[in-house]
């Protein structure tokens, strides 16, 4: 019997989470794994794809730090990483405060000039 083995990745970049979300398949298989821990032969089911194409899906998803796998025997199972979003999450968080300061600058202006 073997124990199983999980993949770990370094901390991703906003751009390898950007990058990740942009194909709507890899966002589907997020949507899927919300619900729990999957194999990737149950998650490439729902796509039309061979097991071989979905895989690299599977590869930019955990590399990205969206997911990670484990190796169980034969089959390698998906899950959502506690954190994955958090890159993106922070790069947004960062950009939204810099436009809503120059929004409300600009809303003062035009109040001032009106």
């Amino acid at each position: 019997m073997s124990t199983p083995s999980t993949r770990t990745r370094a901390a991703a970049t906003p751009d390898a989470v950007f990058a990740a979300l942009a194909d709507p398949t890899r966002r589907a298989t997020l949507t899927a794994l919300r619900a729990g821990e999957r194999t990737v032969s149950e998650l490439s089911a729902e796509h039309p794809l061979a097991l071989p194409s979905f895989m690299k899906h599977v590869q930019v998803l955990e590399a990205a730090g969206l997911i990670t796998t484990r190796k169980d025997g034969r089959v390698r199972r998906c899950a959502l990483t506690e954190r994955g979003l958090a890159p993106a999450e922070e790069w947004m968080r960062e950009h939204t405060a810099h436009w809503t300061a120059s929004l409300d600058r600009l809303a003062e202006h035009l109040e001032e000039t009106t």
